[in-house]
């Protein structure tokens, strides 16, 4: 609907400002940007989560802060993301792990085409299994998959030690979690 070619959204509007129609799923250069654009409609279950974080960052650390002299910026930077750190932590780990799992979009709008422009690591997994019948290496493909997603995620989980904020660390006295806090 957004896509066609003829009756699509985004060529009515191109049509509107006098600009050429564009073939959006069937140019090699043109599928990955279209299939991007698509994809931001997922964008809203990750704004829900971070909406729901926001709202349950206390009030009265933003009361403190001004009392303190603390201007937008820093409260920005000294209260929010500190408290909103477990929710990035949460969308960047639930992000990287989807990233890796490109298949819907491709196998539904264009089938890896045009010329193997959109084809997927999960769509060639698939491809392999379920077309070609390449058991073998379909499972070979999955467990690699499964060992470049388990390293990124660790290192995500590894890093989290220096960016991630826990409360309760603060409130049970680890001193781990609050570095550079004894002295202030």
């Amino acid at each position: 609907f957004i896509f066609n070619f003829n009756f699509g959204l985004l060529n009515s509007a191109f049509k509107l400002f006098g600009l050429k129609p564009q073939m959006w799923l069937n140019n090699p250069k043109l599928v990955i940007p279209s299939l991007v654009l698509m994809s931001l409609w997922g964008i809203v279950g990750n704004m829900v989560i971070y909406l729901a974080g926001l709202q349950s960052v206390p009030q009265e650390l933003y009361e403190a802060a001004s009392m303190d002299g603390a201007n937008n910026f820093m409260k920005l930077i000294k209260i929010t993301l500190p408290m909103m750190s477990p929710i990035i932590f949460f969308n960047l780990i639930m992000g990287v792990i989807g990233s890796f799992q490109t298949f819907t979009q491709s196998y539904i709008m264009t089938k890896g085409g045009p010329n193997g422009a959109s084809m997927f690591y999960m769509l060639n997994l698939y491809d392999q299994a379920f077309q070609k019948f390449n058991m073998g290496y379909a499972s070979a493909l999955a467990w690699i998959l499964f060992i470049v997603i388990l390293f990124f995620t660790s290192l995500i989980f590894k890093s989290s030690v220096a960016w991630v904020y826990y409360e309760a660390a603060v409130k049970t006295g680890n001193k781990k979690k609050m570095k550079g806090s004894e002295g202030g």
